[in-house]
């Protein structure tokens, strides 16, 4: 019986598994945690208003129906492609068909030691971290009397105008003005300042352009600070330069860049300027055809040329397809030999009342787009157990602007 190795339980590694589920084949799903995450709402978690259990599920309970399909707890080390086998910490792997999928992670443009100090927003670790620290800033702010700290602790800086720089700052914003205004006693939560930072000439650039000035104007209008144009040039523990302004900060977050897993140094393969491997029409490499990469860590072309976008759609369309190759080969059948994305849009929130939402030929922004972007969202849940529970959560926070997963919890680590 054929071994299909599956490295990543991410959106591509995930949709591909379950496609793989009545195929006669030995499917085996490696990943470094337990769970699938929805990466979409995780800066949900980091600013408290979601726990980390709506959004992330164990991946055995999502795959136990599948008799063809067992899960490993490991972390990958290397591949060796000439043996046909993946090297873990634990143990190694043969494999016949293997489909890499191991997403991404923070990019800080070689500058590597600003990664303790600005951390990005990729697991649920690090979005309970980022939590701690926006909580932490608050509580440190009511015991200083020294007027310069406490400026410093209640002043908040989002490096990146792309979907998760925008939603972290609004949302940021709307838990200073309203979540936590009552809550304190010595200072007042509201004068909290809000700084989002952006090297090109505007937000969410992937975008039409009056969509993004709307999130530009709709961000201003929940106090945020939109700084465009301006570069990180410097970032320390005790703030940030930009563009030679000097910004003292206790609180900095990363959204501003993405690199591949070591997946060039794994396979022997080009890659591009973000680590992704450049692969084959149908999304396998050019050593071996029966090895695919998909997602975050996968150069994918669409049929203008232009790369196709990191986003979830992409990544499910891209494991599923490559599932379906891997059966049809099984099987004796001829496989497609060209993957095409089909675009279905992109959506990106800002704040509780608006977001922007862009289809093919169609843009729409505002109250009614943010619940569409919820809708949608919902929809789109992998494994939720009440999809309807989270809706009703949702619409609580909605009506009330509570946060109920307010805890700060862990250990100090860098805060």
């Amino acid at each position: 019986m054929p071994r299909i190795l599956i490295l990543g339980a991410g959106f591509g590694g995930l949709f591909a598994a379950k496609k793989l589920a009545r195929v006669d084949a030995d499917v085996i799903v490696v990943d470094r945690h337990n769970y699938h995450l929805f990466q979409p709402l995780l800066y949900q978690v980091a600013t408290a208003g979601l726990p980390p259990s709506d959004i992330a599920w164990p991946i055995r309970s999502i795959l136990s129906r599948q008799k063809n399909t067992s899960v490993l707890l490991d972390e990958v080390v290397d591949i060796d492609v000439g043996r046909r086998e993946v090297i873990l910490q634990n143990e190694s792997v043969a494999f016949d068909y293997l489909i890499v999928a191991t997403g991404s992670t923070h990019s800080y443009f070689g500058h590597e030691d600003w990664a303790t100090i600005a951390p990005g927003l990729k697991s649920i670790d690090d979005a309970t971290h980022i939590r701690r620290r926006i909580l932490t800033a608050f509580e440190r702010a009511e015991m200083t009397e020294n007027d310069e700290e406490k400026k410093r602790l209640l002043r908040f800086v989002i490096v990146g105008g792309g979907p998760t720089g925008v939603e972290l700052a609004g949302t940021i914003a709307e838990l200073a003005h309203h979540t936590l205004a009552a809550d304190f006693r010595r200072i007042d939560p509201r004068s909290a300042t809000i700084t989002l930072v952006e090297a090109g000439p505007r937000l969410l650039p992937h975008l039409h352009e009056s969509l993004s000035d709307y999130a530009r104007q709709s961000l201003q209008r929940l106090g945020v600070e939109v700084r465009l144009g301006t570069p990180v040039s410097h970032c320390d523990e005790e703030g940030v330069t930009i563009d030679g302004d000097r910004i003292a900060t206790a609180t900095v977050i990363w959204a501003a860049g993405v690199a591949a897993s070591p997946v060039g140094r794994w396979l022997d393969e080009e890659i591009d300027n973000a680590g992704r491997i450049i692969v084959r029409p149908d999304l396998s490499i050019s050593s071996d055809r029966n090895i695919f990469v998909i997602g975050d860590a996968a150069l994918v072309r669409g049929a203008a040329g232009a790369p196709v976008p990191g986003i979830a759609p992409a990544a499910k369309q891209q494991g599923r397809f490559v599932a379906d190759v891997i059966a049809k080969r099984i099987a004796g059948k001829p496989a497609a030999q060209t993957f095409h994305y089909r675009h279905a849009g992109h959506l990106a929130t800002i704040g509780r009342r608006s977001a922007v939402i862009e289809f093919s030929h169609y843009k729409m922004k505002g109250w009614l787009a943010w619940w569409i972007w919820g809708i949608a969202h919902i929809y789109f849940l992998v494994g939720v157990p009440s999809p309807l529970l989270i809706s009703i959560r949702w619409l609580w926070e909605y009506i009330t602007y509570g946060r109920g997963a307010r805890l700060i919890t862990g250990g100090e680590q860098s805060d």
